[in-house]
């Protein structure tokens, strides 16, 4: 199997020749508000370990943020530069949602599943919603996560460099139907367009189709990374619950478990189609095409224990919460699986999506 150099910014993408030791993954990052601390803390220890390199990334939603986080960083500062980023950009999160209407109260504070149902400011838009849609409870559409992500984000440097390819997803509002942007399309409107929440967003237009979360039709969707990169190793970093032991009986409960189900049923269907082909070519039965080898950094064992309210939830000890969560997290599948990069797929792909 072809071996690939670690990349840092600037480089042009996978060569033959790479440094013994070294490794190269795809990574698919899904969405879930503020869960995305968590894939925040998994990029951090990735970023640490200098035998790691990226081909391509492709995300959803609050993945997104993360996804175009991680590339501006390599580009214009390297690893560390990455790191600096990430986390200042979740700092500052953190502290424009102070004076912000999702401020959790001190009750909130206080519940160990960090959700906002004691926040006034929750409570209101919660109520909102069922009656008033965006464009009329917020008909300027102001958007602060999007002035953040202007100033944080450099855009040209994530368009010019080659290093890594980066696949931003959302949903077709017309047609229902997956968009990736890439390549020069890569904008902050499409990262608006792949975090939109369409009960608190207005849809995101661009080039004349409105756009929703990427989470509805793809969380994230896989198969750029089948057809544009060359590695192929897959990491998914799983923050969207795909089981749960109960079921749901107040609505709240039932609308959060329809949302999970929603967000992760392409995912599971591309994970399955990956499955059907590696069976394929493990047999010799088909000829043609690659095998992929999946890997999985698992949080949904712990994000399962917070309240869907806790996706709009920014302060600071339970961001810290989850990024500490997703260092733990990759540190425990390096460990475990480093030497399997490369060689082998490092998930039962039949338990976990069949």
């Amino acid at each position: 199997m072809m071996n690939y150099v670690n990349k840092e910014a600037g480089a042009s993408g996978p060569q033959s020749s790479a440094k013994a030791g070294h490794k190269i993954i795809n990574l698919a990052l899904q969405g879930g508000g503020t869960h995305g601390a968590f894939t925040w803390g998994v990029l951090d220890r990735l970023l640490e370990d200098e035998r790691i390199g990226f081909d391509g990334v492709t995300a959803s939603s609050a993945g997104a943020v993360n996804a175009v986080l991680l590339v501006s960083g390599l580009a214009t500062g390297g690893r560390e530069g990455a790191r600096n980023l990430l986390r200042t950009f979740w700092q500052r999160l953190s502290q424009i949602a102070v004076g912000g209407v999702f401020q959790p109260s001190l009750i909130d504070q206080l519940d160990p599943t960090h959700g906002l149902e004691h926040s006034p400011g929750y409570l209101i838009i919660q109520a909102l919603t069922y009656y008033a849609s965006p464009y009329q409870v917020n008909p300027f559409n102001l958007n602060p996560v999007k002035t953040l992500v202007e100033e944080m984000v450099d855009f040209d440097a994530i368009r010019r460099q080659r290093a890594v390819k980066l696949f931003l997803c959302a949903t077709n509002v017309r047609t229902a139907k997956v968009k990736v942007f890439s390549g020069d399309e890569i904008t902050v409107e499409s990262v608006l367009a792949s975090t939109c929440l369409p009960l608190l967003m207005q849809a995101v237009e661009i080039g004349g189709e409105c756009y929703w979360d990427g989470g509805y039709a793809g969380n994230p969707a896989v198969f750029p990374l089948v057809y544009e990169c060359e590695t192929p190793d897959i990491v998914l970093v799983h923050t969207t619950p795909a089981e749960r032991s109960d079921v749901p009986k107040s609505s709240l409960a039932i609308m959060n478990r329809m949302q999970e189900i929603s967000f992760n049923t392409a995912l599971i269907r591309e994970m399955r189609a990956v499955a059907f082909l590696n069976r394929r070519i493990e047999e010799g039965s088909l000829r043609r095409g690659r095998r992929l080898l999946v890997h999985v950094i698992e949080g949904e064992d712990l994000l399962r224990d917070f309240t869907a309210s806790s996706r709009l939830n920014c302060d600071w000890p339970f961001l810290l919460e989850l990024f500490a969560s997703g260092r733990q997290r990759a540190e425990q599948w390096l460990s475990a699986n480093f030497g399997r990069i490369g060689v082998e797929t490092t998930v039962d792909l039949d338990e976990k999506y069949f």
